[in-house]
């Protein structure tokens, strides 16, 4: 039950019906939530401001008629309107219990929705060079993408999980080479890596393992003719590593895109570019030198252009270098058309800071090779500062100069390494402070959360001691009382919880998981807090011995917070423990 999306429905209804000439386009943009300020209600909405100028009419006559339409319902205790056209309302008691009981009803289901209405959508995400295992600066990216693609999953959407494999670059070659060393280091040869090669012990085992395969004979070859075998093994060791890194953040995906598949005669990025010059889309001509460029740094050639700027970016973007090869851009226009042509008309890409130039360029890209049919968000994860109690944190470094996905998950555990990643926005750089995921405060929003969790179970075990003869299973609880729960930190907390649904349609939505994170942090502390009020007041405890119907009553409650924060922790990929050590 989402007592917002009940409320924006009978709003649009209502002035449906006080004015029938309404347009769908005001009406769509209608929103109910909570008012900012508490105390003027339980739900606000902007109706009246936005139906009121295409009708004609005074937003205050609007929202007067709205207040005067809902006076008659009997889920309404009271309506005014506030300031310009607002009109806040506070609700009945009995439907903030219905709300309550649906929780139960729909359990794991509660907050699934149908708001992607089964479209396709391609998430892309993590697409780390595959030259060596997860560093700490691809784990971001890596844990916002699999919640985002949770999300949206549970929000309608028919989710693909895509990693690209940029493996048709020079620095596979490079990583070719530096393995073919670690080859000859495993027949016993003394080898210095040279710099700009790949110097982690991580392929110490790919060395050896070619040497068990190969034996003398790789050293015998030319290097052209070893290289490509090399490569191939080298390639499928650092995804083995990769995906091994990834799964211990239980981040699993569906499809694996090779960027080789791309390239040679008759692949996507030739007949992507034949596409665009019959499209018109291509042109031979020059650019101007970049802001900042000297002309000495500048080459004026003639080249192969995509007409990007036609379709929003700032300038038309080259295709082709001019040693003949295609250019990065070319092959990422080939790789999005692919996506379109699998039937994909929504993307998102999920891209680390040092990518922040190419949204403009394959917003462009979608557009063309769609025809406007198509949409792409690329969602930019900004850098992770390691710290430890606010000073920086340098860690030990067993992959050459890098900090590892797998030593951070090992220093504090994939729960905190995925909430605490997803506790900001993801275009917000931020600090991730050892110390403070280590904590068992407040101050750690994992252990809080967390905690919250557990504390439902051990509210269960005070009253299977103190109160065993009553039936505390689902089935009675599905027949509680819940008119017994009329204090307003009773309905404080319930309130909290008819928050999910539109929490989770609204971050599935605008492509952000971290309001997931937020929801959860809040609705702990609103549990806490009851917590802590039951101390200092007999009539709010969870548990009383003396009322029986009054605890059935509260139990529904706690069972309805665990309920919440399981399938939000679930989304997030965090565990829900029974009890915390």
């Amino acid at each position: 039950m989402n007592v917002f999306a009940i409320f924006a429905a009978r709003v649009t209804d209502a002035l449906v019906r006080l004015y029938p000439s309404v347009s769908q386009e005001a009406l769509a943009r209608i929103v109910v939530e909570p008012p900012r300020d508490a105390g003027h209600g339980d739900l606000s909405t902007n109706a009246a401001m936005l139906v009121a100028r295409p009708l004609g009419r005074n937003p205050r006559e609007v929202a007067l008629a709205l207040v005067e339409h809902f006076r008659a319902d009997a889920d309404v205790a009271a309506v005014e309107v506030a300031g310009p056209g607002f009109i806040n309302f506070r609700l009945a008691t009995p439907i903030w219990h219905a709300a309550l009981r649906s929780v139960a009803e729909r359990g794991g289901d509660y907050g699934r929705s149908d708001v992607g209405r089964g479209e396709r959508v391609n998430v892309e995400y993590v697409s780390a060079n595959p030259t060596g295992p997860m560093h700490v600066g691809h784990t971001r990216g890596a844990v916002f993408g699999d919640a985002l693609a949770s999300l949206m999953a549970f929000s309608g959407y028919e989710v693909t999980r895509e990693y690209y494999i940029n493996d048709a670059g020079s620095q596979i070659d490079t990583l070719a080479r530096s393995t073919l060393l670690r080859y000859r280091e495993a027949l016993g040869e003394s080898i210095e890596i040279p710099s700009g090669f790949y110097p982690g012990d991580y392929l110490i085992p790919v060395g050896r393992a070619l040497a068990g395969e190969f034996g003398e004979t790789l050293r015998a070859m030319p290097e052209a003719e070893a290289l490509p075998l090399v490569k191939d093994r080298a390639l499928a060791a650092m995804m083995d590593l990769i995906r091994a890194d990834l799964a211990k953040l239980n981040i699993h995906h569906d499809v694996f895109f090779s960027e080789r598949q791309l390239h040679g005669p008759g692949g996507d990025v030739e007949l992507t570019l034949n596409w665009l010059r019959e499209q018109g889309m291509v042109y031979q001509g020059r650019l101007e030198p970049p802001k900042g460029k000297t002309p000495d740094e500048w080459e004026d050639r003639e080249q192969t252009l995509f007409r990007a700027t036609q379709y929003g970016d700032d300038i038309d973007r080259p295709l082709v270098k001019s040693n003949g090869q295609y250019t990065y851009f070319a092959a990422d226009i080939a790789y999005h058309r692919n996506k379109y042509l699998r039937g994909f008309n929504h993307m998102v890409n999920v891209l680390g800071a040092d990518h922040s130039g190419y949204v403009k360029r394959l917003e462009a890209a979608v557009n063309a090779i769609s025809h406007g049919e198509a949409e792409i968000d690329v969602r930019i994860c900004q850098l992770v500062r390691l710290m430890k109690n606010g000073e920086p944190f340098k860690m030990s470094k067993r992959s050459g100069d890098l900090v590892t996905l797998a030593d951070v998950v090992e220093e504090v555990g994939s729960d905190a390494v995925r909430f605490m990643l997803l506790y900001r926005r993801n275009d917000a750089a931020m600090d991730f402070d050892f110390a403070v995921v280590k904590e068992q405060s407040r101050d750690n929003p994992v252990f809080y959360v967390q905690y919250a969790h557990a504390r439902t179970y051990s509210i269960f075990r005070k009253v299977a001691e103190e109160m065993p003869a009553l039936d505390a299973s689902a089935a009675a609880l599905a027949e509680a009382d819940l008119s017994r729960l009329a204090s307003e930190a009773d309905l404080e907390l319930i309130r909290a919880l008819a928050q999910w649904p539109r929490i989770v349609a609204s971050a599935a939505s605008a492509h952000e998981p971290h309001r997931v994170a937020f929801y959860l942090y809040e609705l702990a502390a609103a549990f806490h807090g009851f917590w802590a009020k039951g101390n200092q007041d007999v009539a709010l405890r969870f548990v009383n011995a003396d009322d029986s119907k009054l605890t059935l009553a509260r139990l529904a409650l706690v069972a309805a917070v665990r309920q919440v924060l399981v399938n939000g922790l679930s989304l997030l990929g965090v565990s829900a423990p029974e009890e915390l050590s």
